[in-house]
């Protein structure tokens, strides 16, 4: 069976778990949204307890974006819990690592891989994984704690699989978020 843990004090990266990604004003909520904020908690209380860092990345969208900076949809949902003194990355792009601030964050923990969760599956976690590998990070990609949109092609439970497949086959590691917390 392959290696699904992360190092001890690997961080927990949040990937753009923004209010418009659960409020349902302007856009669906991400599939399953209830459930994708009760894990995040979850793995934010089991990365507090252990000790690791939690960080969290919001996207900037563009002017008149529901995810523009000072825009409705724009902040990290609140009623995840971002505990004072845990950071927040802003990024324009896809890749949360194209914020280099991330990078030395990551950096300044004193390891070499990072666990990843957040929205959306199929573009800023996709994105995210593919830049923290091109940066020789080691990536966990909590299986179940990532999630999307339909899009018009496919329902968002496939595209969830068809990515966590994607992500294997680029070298991340996958876990669920029972077998990484314990329970």
């Amino acid at each position: 069976m392959p290696d699904t843990a992360p190092s001890a004090a690997a961080p927990l990266i949040v990937i753009d778990l923004q209010t418009g990604m659960f409020d349902g004003r302007f856009d669906p909520p991400i599939h399953d949204a209830d459930v994708i904020a009760e894990r995040a908690r979850k793995l934010f209380d089991w990365a507090r307890k252990t000790g690791r860092k939690v960080a969290f990345v919001r996207h900037d969208g563009p002017a008149g974006d529901p995810l523009a900076p000072g825009a409705s949809g724009w902040p990290v949902w609140p009623q995840l819990g971002q505990a004072a003194g845990e950071p927040t990355f802003g990024k324009s792009v896809g890749n949360a690592f194209s914020n280099a601030d991330l990078g030395q964050w990551v950096a300044g923990q004193g390891v070499r891989d990072v666990v990843l969760i957040g929205a959306q599956s199929d573009f800023c976690v996709a994105a995210t994984v593919k830049g923290a590998l091109a940066q020789g990070l080691g990536v966990t990609v909590v299986s179940d704690a990532h999630s999307t949109l339909d899009s018009e092609e496919e329902k968002a439970p496939d595209i969830i699989v068809r990515h966590n497949k994607a992500f294997a086959e680029q070298g991340a590691r996958l876990t669920t978020t029972a077998a990484l917390i314990g329970g």
